[in-house]
């Protein structure tokens, strides 16, 4: 049995259980803190693994500052999971898009809460960055040809406090993964970049991609960035804007960079003037150190 201690990579701990067939003990999670014990985010990160998989065990001692999670099958299916609106859709799926591939049955996993938000990483990080890369190390000569390609779809976008987003992913079967060696970084040769905004004046993805042009420019032409608004029930809860920035260099590395507005400035402010919000421009090199900019917009 593996035996761990603290509340840090818990999601790494458990997928990785999981993987592996070996049970694990998770001991002193936040024993000196003010609230000791699990947070409702990885009770529900507990309870997703439950759903994904069959025949797992977990064992909660009363205070919660102790976890015992003993992987059963990796059985996969149709799955739908609320998520807590204290962290973001991306704390469940980064982790859980290596455990689909090995299922079962295809992994058919429906997410809801906040696509975007909340300090971790965005749908739309996920779904340029995470899934491309994952695909190079997927052989798909391997793949039955009645077998869905690596999928995920954003249904719903929905910004904190409130949520109310959606996304579908659906990953393929495979049985061995392909090696996949990086030895250069390679030069950027484009930048794309996604601006969302959800029940807020469309214009608020414009001001945003004039501004992320403004700085982008300068470091390579090749530049594209496009306007994502959702409207009516697809628009979540709350109103909210961001942005995805995804540099790609020769060798099909990606680098990435996600800006949005601190909770409280979510709305404009008496004067009429907004909140900046903070990007990371990308440089020439993939390997490089990416510099914080401020966009006013």
């Amino acid at each position: 049995m593996l035996r761990f201690s603290g509340h840090a990579y818990l999601r790494q701990r458990l997928v990785l259980a999981t993987l592996a067939g070996r049970p694990v003990r998770i001991d002193k999670i936040r024993p000196d803190d003010e609230e000791p014990g699990l947070r409702d985010f990885e009770a529900s990160f507990l309870r997703l693994l439950e759903k994904i998989t069959n025949g797992s065990a977990v064992e909660i001692n009363y205070t919660g500052t102790s976890i015992y999670f003993q992987p059963g099958i990796i059985y996969g299916g149709n799955i739908v999971h609320d998520c807590p609106l204290s962290r973001g859709i991306g704390y469940f799926l980064e982790w859980i898009v290596l455990l689909a591939p090995f299922a079962k049955q295809e992994v058919l996993l429906t997410l809801r809460g906040i696509t975007s938000g909340q300090g971790d990483v965005g749908a739309d990080t996920i779904r340029t960055v995470t899934l491309p890369h994952l695909t190079l190390f997927m052989p798909l000569d391997s793949v039955s040809m009645l077998a869905s390609a690596l999928e995920m779809r954003i249904v719903k976008r929905g910004a904190a406090p409130l949520g109310g987003g959606e996304i579908f992913f659906r990953a393929p079967l495979i049985a061995t993964l392909r090696p996949l060696e990086f030895v250069e970084p390679g030069r950027i040769r484009k930048i794309r970049g996604i601006a969302s905004s959800v029940r807020v004046s469309p214009q608020m993805s414009n001001r945003m991609i004039d501004a992320a042009r403004s700085v982008l420019n300068r470091y390579i032409p090749d530049l594209y960035l496009f306007s994502d608004v959702y409207r009516g029930d697809e628009s979540g809860k709350s109103p909210g804007f961001a942005m995805s920035l995804v540099a790609t260099s020769h060798d099909r590395r990606a680098a990435c960079g996600r800006g949005e507005p601190p909770h409280r400035a979510r709305r404009p402010k008496t004067s009429g003037c907004w909140q900046h919000v903070r990007f990371c421009p990308v440089s020439r090199r993939a390997d490089a150190s990416i510099p914080c900019t401020s966009l006013w917009f």
